[in-house]
């Protein structure tokens, strides 16, 4: 990690607030106001590993910890909407064969089948739901995520997880070339600092997807299942 970040620039008592500043940021780019498709959405979970989350890890992402409820409040919406929901893990071969310049670029390397690259146990896939390994920031290069999801039939994605700026942000970016509608919940990613965060929103916002919250997201979901049942 290029940039060590001692206190956190968020936590979980102080996201929801923290949020709806974001987001008063982001206004002036954040211009296209798109409802979620909740029928042919999808949701994807990136990078929510242990590599990431723990405080000792060379590439601990400060800004993780806080932003698991939202995450998990979107998994359970989906999940009760039975909308997919999709889990990335960044990893690498042991010996570094898949690393190319990432190897030389940042310190550390996940290791596929290590406990560090598991999903954070709050989070856990269940045993049916994808998983998607990869190599680079985006989840769709070198993967078998577009295959996945034009079989699912999905148009709307919704994309959080860590880090904002670099594989959400990515994978974001890769989702909108390939024509799918971009949500991102800024409560719902995060960084290792504010000013990262809030400069991939605005880039987002500006170019690629619609910025909102987990919890209109969710509240989207809930709305569109039938009452006295699941959708």
């Amino acid at each position: 990690m290029k940039k060590s970040v001692e206190k956190p620039y968020v936590t979980a008592g102080t996201i929801s607030s923290k949020a709806l500043e974001w987001l008063d940021r982001v206004a002036p780019y954040n211009t296209h106001d798109m409802k979620l498709r909740t029928a042919k959405s999808a949701l994807l979970v990136v990078d929510m590993q242990l590599f990431f989350l723990d405080p000792a890890s060379p590439t601990y992402t400060c800004g993780g910890p806080a932003v698991i409820p939202a995450v998990s409040r979107l998994i359970a919406a989906f999940r009760a909407a039975e909308r997919p929901v999709i889990f990335t893990k960044h990893v690498h071969h042991a010996d570094g064969l898949d690393s190319g310049v990432m190897g030389w670029w940042w310190k550390g390397m996940c290791v596929e089948g290590s406990p560090e690259s598991e999903i954070h146990p709050e989070l856990a896939p269940r045993p049916r739901e994808k998983v998607v390994l990869k190599h680079r920031y985006s989840a769709f290069y070198d993967t078998d995520l577009a295959t996945v999801l034009r079989c699912l039939g999905v148009e709307d994605v919704v994309v959080c997880g860590i880090m904002t700026n670099l594989c959400c942000e990515s994978t974001a970016r890769d989702a909108y070339f390939r024509d799918y509608r971009v949500f991102v919940p800024a409560d719902g990613t995060g960084s290792i600092d504010e000013e990262l965060h809030v400069a991939s929103l605005m880039n987002l916002a500006f170019g690629f997807a619609s910025v909102t919250t987990a919890g209109a997201i969710a509240g989207r979901l809930e709305a569109s299942r039938p009452r006295g049942g699941t959708a």
